[in-house]
């Protein structure tokens, strides 16, 4: 195991209920996210909380917690052992390359799979999570979604009547590409 004793996919999927629990707009959908992140991280022993002043999901182990809830500066015995993922961007070096081309691949599947008028909503939508968000599909949340949507979408992706009439469905064929779902935005 790596030092900080939790896998990678742990962490990403850690990172991934941090940001639908803060994109829910239900307080049992949020709660229910972040249930799901603390159980999971639980499992090795470690604890999560966000940073809000700089939206860090910060994971560590709950030895260094004491019952109050409190990180204990004595207990902490390598700091390394702890996680901080970043809940804007990716956290990856190199992030927008990286991102550009996961988002493409999704694009490519969409093509391959549904055409070109449901391609160009999707590209439209990874141009706009990537150039404005450096996320990945899956990672956006509703507030993203709506603004693409309600602002850019209209002003900047030049669609078509046609490409208009299906955005929605594009949107979850991206997401679905992606193994993940469309957050509600409307």
């Amino acid at each position: 195991m790596p030092e900080s004793e939790l896998p990678e996919d742990v962490c990403e999927e850690a990172t991934r209920l941090t940001r639908l629990a803060r994109d829910a707009v239900d307080p049992d959908e949020r709660e229910t996210y972040r249930s799901a992140r603390d159980d999971l991280v639980g499992e090795y022993d470690f604890v999560a909380r966000v940073r809000d002043e700089d939206a860090v999901l910060v994971l560590h182990p709950a030895e260094w917690v004491d019952a109050d809830g409190t990180v204990t500066p004595a207990e902490i015995d390598n700091i390394d052992r702890g996680v901080e993922q970043p809940l804007s961007g990716t956290g990856e070096e190199h992030e927008w390359d990286a991102v550009e081309e996961h988002n493409a691949r999704l694009v490519a599947v969409v093509a391959e799979e549904h055409g070109a008028d449901h391609a160009a909503n999707a590209r439209s939508f990874a141009d706009f999570l990537g150039n404005h968000y450096v996320r990945r599909i899956e990672t956006a949340g509703a507030p993203e979604v709506r603004e693409f949507v309600e602002e850019y979408y209209p002003r900047n992706a030049w669609p078509t009547a046609e490409q208009r009439s299906i955005l929605s469905e594009s949107l979850t064929l991206l997401f679905d590409a992606a193994d993940a779902e469309v957050p509600e935005y409307n």
